[in-house]
Order: C-alpha cells, then sequence, then structure tokens
C-alpha cells in the first residue's frame, strides 16, 4: 500500500478522480417509477446528477462520482422494480458538477 500526504493508504490502480457519465437507458422504463428509483440508488450511492424522460421512451442519466462507484450505481438500476431494462448506453463526457441528484420533470427531445 502507498501512503498519501494525509497518511490515508491507496490502493495501486484505484482513483478517487471524478468523472462524468452519460447513459441512455432503453426498454419499459417510463410511466414505472424509474426516476425516482434512479435518484434514490444514487443518493445512497452518493453520486450527484440528474435524470429524465426523453421523447422516444429512454431515460438519460447525467451523473458524477467516482469511476467504480459509477459503476455499482449502473448495476443498482437493474433492481429498480417494475422496470425492464433493455439496453444503458454509456460515455463519458465533459467533467459537470451537480450539488445532488435531480428528477428533470417532462419530456425531453434526443439529441
Amino acid at each position: 500500500m502507498v501512503s498519501d500526504t494525509e497518511g490515508r493508504e491507496e490502493i495501486p490502480g484505484v482513483s478517487e478522480e471524478l468523472k462524468t457519465i452519460e447513459a441512455v437507458i432503453s426498454g419499459r422504463v417510463q410511466n414505472v417509477g424509474f426516476r425516482s428509483c434512479v435518484r434514490k440508488s444514487a443518493l445512497n450511492l452518493s453520486v450527484c446528477g440528474e435524470v429524465q424522460n426523453l421523447d422516444d421512451g429512454c431515460v438519460l442519466i447525467c451523473a458524477t462520482s467516482e469511476g467504480i462507484i459509477l459503476e455499482k450505481f449502473l448495476s443498482s438500476l437493474y433492481e429498480c422494480p417494475r422496470v425492464y431494462i433493455r439496453d444503458i448506453k454509456t460515455k463519458e463526457i465533459e467533467s459537470r458538477h451537480f450539488d445532488d441528484f435531480y428528477i428533470v420533470r417532462g419530456m425531453h427531445p434526443c439529441d
């Protein structure tokens, strides 16, 4: 183990650097309480960001946290009740700062 200047141990290969991802989730993900479940999972893992419905029936998530936490967050989405996730397409985007995890209400156009 390697120690940093504050005496904490660092695990080699594990970074505490924050990153931001954008995830588009397809399947039965609208009108089933999915955005609330996404927010609950995010808050449990201290992930910040936002979730919103898209007008094509998908859900868009923009989330910021440590990489390993984001992986756990995305995996947790499969546990949301009444939801059928067909696919999750993710990409890392330019870092964004959020103070909390928000549900954006209404339908938003797909880019």
